[in-house]
């Protein structure tokens, strides 16, 4: 854990354990994804590079980075308010910056906001060893109430 970052609701171990018995259709061994940092209201993931990612043109394409972004907020969420798995996207909006090298890629997402209802927050993306962003995303999300 980075300073002055408090701790998570999940650490990475809780999180992971949440996440492979709740979206083990998209969180796998063989997805690539790993978890790398969390914090409270923050998580950093990586996408593990993958020839069948690339997209026509040598680049990763969009929708890897849209769902590397999704989940890495989906963390920082879940860092944040704990196991709730019925707490959605509702908004998502991401501007690609730059074409993201043929390697790995990295997604850091922070809270900006954390309601009862909602969370808001962005995701910067790069490509593993890069300072340069290849990709901005701002998200919302829908927490469910307490039952």
């Amino acid at each position: 854990m980075g300073t002055g970052k408090a701790p998570p609701k999940l650490d990475i171990e809780a999180l992971d354990r949440f996440l492979a018995a709740e979206f083990s259709q998209a969180y796998h061994p063989g997805s690539g994804l790993v978890i790398e940092e969390t914090w409270h209201g923050g998580a950093v993931v990586r996408q593990r590079y993958r020839d069948d990612l690339v997209r026509p043109g040598g680049t990763i394409s969009g929708p890897t980075m849209m769902m590397l972004a999704d989940f890495a907020m989906y963390c920082a969420v879940l860092a944040a308010i704990g196991p709730v798995p019925l707490a959605v996207t509702i908004n998502f909006s991401i501007n690609f910056l730059r074409r993201p090298a043929q390697r790995d890629i990295l997604a850091e997402a922070r809270l900006m906001k954390l309601g009862k209802r909602l969370a808001v927050g962005e995701v910067t993306i790069r490509s593993d060893g890069d300072e340069e962003a290849v990709a901005h995303v701002t998200a919302t999300y829908s927490i469910p109430p307490e039952t």
